[in-house]
């Protein structure tokens, strides 16, 4: 199964304030240790909201909504995809993660990612099929 692992951003993060030598340091070593394991898929950390836009939805209306966005709880610092064998290893893997704040409080949550067959009957053949070719062509682009 995958899942996507979410570091929570924090005011920090928010602010734009940058990882130190060692929290960079201890997140490659955790980095390796997933490549290693044939865990890590990919895995980014995100500029503050400030440079972000969210696109809000009424209707067929489209709005854009400049950052910087109020409530961090909300708001995610960076992500992982991994390829885990069930919930309980993604939980594993994370609970070894160096603290993604450093020395206070830090947030990360693991999400499922849904699968082709997790759509059931609704996800026709012909969808199905435009779905493996979509991930052909992005297999081939890389």
């Amino acid at each position: 199964m995958r899942v996507m692992v979410i570091i929570k951003a924090n005011e920090k993060s928010e602010a734009g304030v940058m990882p130190s030598e060692k929290m960079l340091t201890e997140m490659g070593k955790f980095n390796e240790e997933l490549v290693k394991a044939g865990v890590m898929l990919a895995g980014e950390g995100l500029h503050p909201s400030s440079k972000a836009k969210r696109v809000k939805f009424s209707g067929r209306k489209a709005t854009v909504i400049d950052g910087p966005f109020t409530e961090t709880k909300e708001l995610i610092a960076g992500f992982w995809l991994w390829q885990v064998s069930s919930m309980e290893e993604a939980v594993e893997w994370v609970k070894r993660c160096p603290n993604p704040d450093g020395e206070t409080e830090g947030e990360i949550e693991i999400r499922q990612v849904f699968e082709m067959d997790d759509f059931g009957a609704e996800f026709t053949p012909e969808l199905r099929e435009q779905e493996a070719r979509l991930r052909e062509q992005i297999e081939n682009k890389k």
